[in-house]
């Protein structure tokens, strides 16, 4: 099959990049439309595939046009696009906040993929959500579920009300988690430990105990149970982190940027 890719950024890269290492096409048969021409000759130098400056030249033939730019160039990306797009092609939309009435009302086009992914796919650990139109084919849906798994897991939705939640968790989530790595590594500078010291622990023990819950399916709770002892070291720092109202703040954060999300889709 081949595919389009509307917009050469950072996401757009890691896709190109994983959908060619898992061989799902080749560089002959992706095309990128990108106005940055220094920009372009990036990536034709690393992938070789085919670069444009003008969209509707990328997208020609393509089975698959994937969006991938920022929510403000979406209008008029769109209307460029408009009445381009053939019945048997499918667009696929990695941008925040843009819903399938948005794309589908943009483009006049029926046929709409909307996935939500996050930053870690840039190394192939990422986290997408997705759905679609009944207008999108099997195989159209295959390649998709196929591109998303080369750049970590995915999980297909039937309904859209769940993107604006997995963009709370996990396309914001990253961002989270960076600062309790940040808070973390400070905190190990504050107690008395060089700082590249303190870094290594601190990204270490997170990784570790990420790695733990996956593979050992346990409930964070109980894995957390069997650090704690009484009365040690372990039940003081949790205590404090509880008075701070921690877990709640967590919850708070989460659901604030999902509301955020939601008023986002309707502007």
């Amino acid at each position: 099959m081949k595919i389009a890719f509307v917009g050469g950024g950072t996401m757009a890269e890691a896709l190109m990049g994983g959908v060619l290492s898992a061989k799902l096409a080749r560089p002959d048969e992706i095309s990128v439309g990108e106005p940055v021409k220094l920009r372009r000759e990036y990536l034709a130098e690393k992938f070789g595939v085919d670069t444009h400056a003008e969209n509707d030249a990328a997208v020609a033939g393509a089975d698959l046009v994937l969006l991938a730019i920022k929510p403000q160039d979406l209008p008029a990306v769109a209307q460029g696009l408009k009445k381009q797009l053939k019945p048997n092609q499918a667009a696929l939309s990695i941008i925040a906040g843009a819903k399938m009435s948005t794309l589908m009302e943009g483009l006049g086009h029926s046929a709409i993929i909307r996935v939500m992914p996050n930053t870690p796919a840039q190394i192939g650990y990422g986290m997408s959500m997705w759905t679609c139109t009944p207008q999108v084919d099997p195989a159209q849906r295959a390649l998709t579920q196929s591109i998303l798994a080369t750049v970590g897991q995915e999980i297909y939705v039937d309904d859209e009300k769940y993107l604006d939640m997995a963009t709370a968790l996990s396309a914001s989530g990253p961002a989270y988690v960076f600062l309790f790595i940040e808070a973390l590594i400070d905190a190990g500078v504050y107690v008395g430990l060089p700082r590249d010291m303190a870094r290594t622990l601190a990204l270490q023990t997170v990784y570790g105990s990420t790695k733990l819950v996956m593979e050992t399916g346990k409930h964070p709770a109980e894995l957390k149970d069997m650090v704690v002892s009484p009365g040690g070291t372990t039940a003081e720092g949790l205590q404090v982190l509880e008075r701070g109202g921690v877990p709640a703040t967590v919850v708070e954060a989460v659901n604030a940027a999902y509301q955020k999300s939601i008023k986002l889709g309707h502007e």
